[in-house]
């Protein structure tokens, strides 16, 4: 790597403190470098070290490491000036003024402490120049890119929508640059957008989703992983990723999505946010490219319940209030980490206790871990119909878990999906036969979200054990409601509600006890 330049004047208020110019250059250096153990040097160890940005704040020594692992690199700059202020004889403040490659100016906030090690970072701030988009999370806005229509009910909302939909005079990417490459322009409007663009909402614009919208983790790699808002460093979850991302971060009021298997309910989950999956076909699929429609429905993702309910007013009948009592599932937490299940229990507790929702029946459900074998083998032969044969003209097009998922859809015989047909009809009319008369507490997700660097195997075992508990909306065709109620270390985990077909906005009105 080469030097890195250090010609910019360095002005203090007085005499500048023995080493710690040489202390800054160092950084400096390894940064640019990309040398994260000798980052980790000139960050002081322990819990309380803080790296904040955009993105969010860092909290340990830890943390920090391990976000400057999965960044690969910091972007090229130059320091342009460097302005030093001491605290005392061993603590200083230093603010650099930074000139990316890229072009603008930033700055660079930090705290340094002297201690027998020398000197050390005890607190970062790093303000970089705002891109005008992120492409991480979309990819094509407007001002809007379309605009709402009349003074409807959603006029003044903002509205991201997922790259699986068609907009008149754009392509659909499915998070796929190879697909893009060759999509024709749509020439109308899925209904799912125009419901929302004649309700008066305007259509921000087209957000990034995972490669054909096989995960839940929110990670592309062609095009980089959305931030997560509420978790820095953290996955965002998938599929409905850039939508969700785009709603956590103030861009957008309104996430239009999908979710086929938990893609509307884990992002917000992971993000903190609400997230509705709607009845199985209440809200029309046409011009949605499709993962496996038996399973694929449009939801939203909101910061807030109400404005969830008024998207849902707009787009489905209203129905009668839900009485039902509350049930839940022991079955369901066997295999969860004890501090998920600890914070599960803790919100439901708490809705116990402040008198929003009745003590829950515990019940029994049967075989879980078959439910969603069944469901994979359906949804992975489904995925196979509908991408399979692009896919076999395009080699190497999808990379990483996606490829690994299709090369295994690709195997599913049709007497094995036969028999996993059979199986989920019986469990779905088990399910639609108990949220008859109930609703039904889970979590939303398995875990609060994974750290961007976490292991595929992680990932993966993270990935399974969520999708035990999201399969079941999916095979019973019913509504299932992710509330920001519960916690884990502070991260946000989803509370999840799943009621009976047909009761989307009722479960929405009924949520109003979860929070107001």
């Amino acid at each position: 790597m080469a030097d890195v330049d250090r010609s910019a004047e360095v002005v203090g208020d007085g005499p500048l403190p023995t080493g710690l110019v040489e202390a800054f250059w160092r950084y400096e250096q390894a940064l640019m470098d990309d040398d994260v153990a000798g980052l980790d040097a000139l960050f002081a160890p322990g819990p309380l070290t803080l790296r904040g940005d955009a993105a969010g704040l860092l909290v340990g020594h830890d943390a920090i490491s391990a976000f400057r692992k999965g960044r690969g690199g910091a972007p090229a700059r130059r320091i342009a000036a460097v302005h030093v202020r001491s605290a005392g004889d061993d603590a200083a403040f230093v603010v650099a003024v930074l000139e990316p490659r890229t072009g603008g100016r930033g700055q660079q906030t930090q705290f340094w402490r002297r201690d027998d090690a020398g000197w050390r970072i005890a607190g970062a701030h790093v303000s970089a120049p705002a891109p005008a988009v992120d492409g991480r999370i979309w990819r094509i806005v407007g001002t809007p890119l379309v605009p709402g229509r009349g003074e409807g009910p959603l006029r003044g909302e903002r509205m991201a929508v997922k790259d699986l939909f068609a907009v008149r005079g754009q392509a659909i990417g499915a998070g796929v640059p190879a697909y893009l490459a060759e999509a024709p322009t749509e020439q109308r409007t899925a209904p799912a957008v125009q419901q929302l663009l004649d309700a008066g909402a305007d259509l921000v614009g087209i957000a990034r989703t995972d490669q054909f919208a096989y995960s839940i983790a929110g990670a592309n790699e062609a095009y980089g992983t959305p931030p997560n808002a509420a978790v820095p460093g953290a996955l965002p979850g998938g599929s409905s990723s850039g939508p969700a991302s785009a709603v956590a971060l103030g861009q957008a009021t309104v996430g239009l999505a999908t979710d086929t298997a938990g893609s509307i309910r884990v992002p917000a989950s992971y993000q903190g946010l609400w997230g509705l999956r709607t009845t199985h076909g209440a809200v029309p699929t046409a011009g949605l490219l499709p993962l496996a429609p038996s399973f694929d429905t449009v939801g939203w993702l909101t910061r807030d319940r109400a404005t969830l309910e008024r998207v849902a007013k707009a787009a489905l009948p209203g129905g009668s209030d839900l009485q039902a009592p509350v049930i839940v599932a022991p079955r369901l937490l066997a295999g969860l980490e004890p501090a998920v299940v600890d914070a599960f229990h803790a919100a439901v507790g708490m809705l116990v206790a402040e008198g929003r929702i009745e003590p829950p029946e515990e019940v029994g459900l049967a075989d879980p871990v078959g439910t969603l074998a069944a469901f994979r083998a359906v949804q992975a032969a489904e995925a196979w119909r509908a991408h399979g044969p692009w896919l076999t003209a395009h080699p190497g097009a999808v990379g990483g878990a996606v490829a690994e998922r299709f090369r295994a859809a690709a195997a599913v015989t049709e007497d094995g999906e036969r028999a996993a047909r059979d199986v989920l009809a019986e469990r779905g009319a088990e399910l639609r036969e108990l949220l008859a008369g109930a609703l039904l507490l889970l979590p939303a997700a398995a875990s609060p979200a994974p750290s961007a660097t976490a292991s595929g195997v992680a990932i993966d075992r993270i990935r399974t054990a969520t999708l035990t508990l999201t399969c079941l909306a999916g095979a019973a065709g019913a509504p299932s409601l992710s509330a920001p109620i519960a916690s884990v270390d502070g991260a946000p985990l989803g509370l999840a509600v799943v009621s009976a077909p047909g009761t989307d906005v009722a479960l929405l009105r009924w949520a109003l006890r979860l929070r107001e």
